[in-house]
């Protein structure tokens, strides 16, 4: 399963992120991919696509790093996908 993780990094967290995954890495539990990442310009939030079999996979990366950053979770499929879904069902 796809999830696209939008963070909202929590006031004046932005350098103590960047030192944990400079000191730690992503810290993702086994099973759990890192696709990509994009961080809008003003530093205040990222935006990741994830991959993992076991939702409980990502609700324990999340727990490592909810101190420093709030989340939405969004599961997502290839837009491929949603055109098969869409022209399957219409």
């Amino acid at each position: 399963m796809l999830y696209m993780l939008i963070e909202t990094f929590k006031p004046g967290s932005q350098a103590e992120i960047y030192r944990r995954l400079e000191e730690h890495g992503r810290m993702l539990p086994a099973g759990l991919i890192h696709i990509d990442s994009w961080i809008d310009e003003s530093l205040t939030r990222c935006f990741q696509l994830m991959e993992c079999e076991e939702r409980r996979l990502l609700d324990q990366w999340i727990s490592r790093w909810e101190d420093l950053t709030d989340f939405e979770t969004v599961p997502v499929i290839a837009s491929d996908e949603a055109k098969r879904r869409a022209l399957s069902s219409g």
